[in-house]
């Protein structure tokens, strides 16, 4: 296991090996250019609009906790060799800011979600929601704005580039109207969202439900007994009959608030898990940005109806 001292040194010769060649226009991926994002979900967007004229890597599989995640050595080598670096931004990635600062004093690395208008997005005070995918219509507006970056990289291929993110933005747009049809089916008393974090606020917005997270919008902060009193209380109250759990979350706080209303009487089982911060696995439909909507929408109106 790398110790983070050896770590730091690895990214610092990293950068400077980088630093002593000539930025190229060439590829490492036979004559394709080489990407590299954070999460699934951009890889998946990254891909559709770059098409075959790209190799797109991601570097948080399944299960992934993006706020907690921390590069690793074999990581860095991937970001060094990358042509273009496309990462969330927002915050998202907390542990990965100053490599990101880093690499992009001498290459293209771009913080997708920085990039959309401030109005659409969720305002925390000293901080925005990150987790701007929930709204798929939102995810959608994040096509643009890879196309562009990906001209200004290899404007010869400008014209694919621009039909690709067209055709799979009409995808999303029709997935986004499929998503507001199916959650019609949950009784208005019954659209309460309950999770381990606050990862669904855009979901709640966009989708007409209300959402409850024991942690805030990041993982890195920590849930207390009265946030599980809390929320308890409302399940009970509401009787409310079903909460979820998140495939790169640990359960031990839904599993406490479970507990908390068989304990006042009241049965809330386990809805199912939900795909938050990380997609599913690449040979599962879940391993999809639009297969993971899908997944997440059908488990909560199974459960909620």
């Amino acid at each position: 296991m790398r110790t983070p001292a050896l770590i730091l040194l690895t990214l610092c010769i990293l950068l400077w090996m980088g630093c002593t060649n000539e930025a190229k226009k060439t590829t490492t991926t036979g004559g394709k250019i080489y990407i590299v994002t954070t999460t699934g979900m951009l890889a998946d967007a990254v891909q559709h609009a770059a098409g075959e004229y790209a190799t797109v890597e991601a570097l948080m599989g399944p299960g992934v906790d993006p706020h907690l995640y921390k590069a690793t050595g074999s990581d860095l080598s991937k970001l060094n060799k990358a042509d273009l670096i496309f990462y969330n931004g927002l915050h998202l990635e907390g542990k990965m800011t100053e490599v990101m600062a880093k690499l992009g004093q001498k290459k293209p690395v771009i913080a997708l979600g920085d990039k959309l208008p401030p109005e659409r997005l969720i305002n925390h005070g000293a901080a925005h929601d990150p987790h701007i995918w929930f709204d798929v219509s939102l995810w959608a507006e994040i096509l643009p704005l890879i196309t562009d970056e990906l001209v200004a990289y290899d404007d010869a291929h400008g014209q694919a580039y621009a039909e690709n993110s067209i055709k799979y933005q009409k995808e999303l747009l029709e997935l986004d109207t499929w998503v507001k049809e199916q959650l019609n089916n949950i009784p208005p008393n019954q659209r309460i969202l309950v999770t381990a974090h606050d990862a669904f606020e855009y979901f709640g917005k966009a989708y007409g439900m209300e959402v409850r997270g024991l942690q805030g919008i990041s993982t890195v902060s920590e849930y207390g007994l009265k946030d599980v009193t809390d929320v308890v209380d409302m399940l009970v109250s509401r009787k409310i009959n079903a909460v979820f759990v998140e495939s790169s979350v640990s359960d031990k706080a839904l599993k406490a608030v479970v507990q908390g209303a068989a304990d006042q009487g009241h049965t809330v089982k386990i809805g199912g898990t939900l795909f938050s911060d990380a997609m599913g696995a690449a040979d599962k439909p879940e391993g999809t940005y639009v297969g993971m909507v899908k997944y997440n929408v059908t488990t909560i109106v199974e459960a909620l109806k």
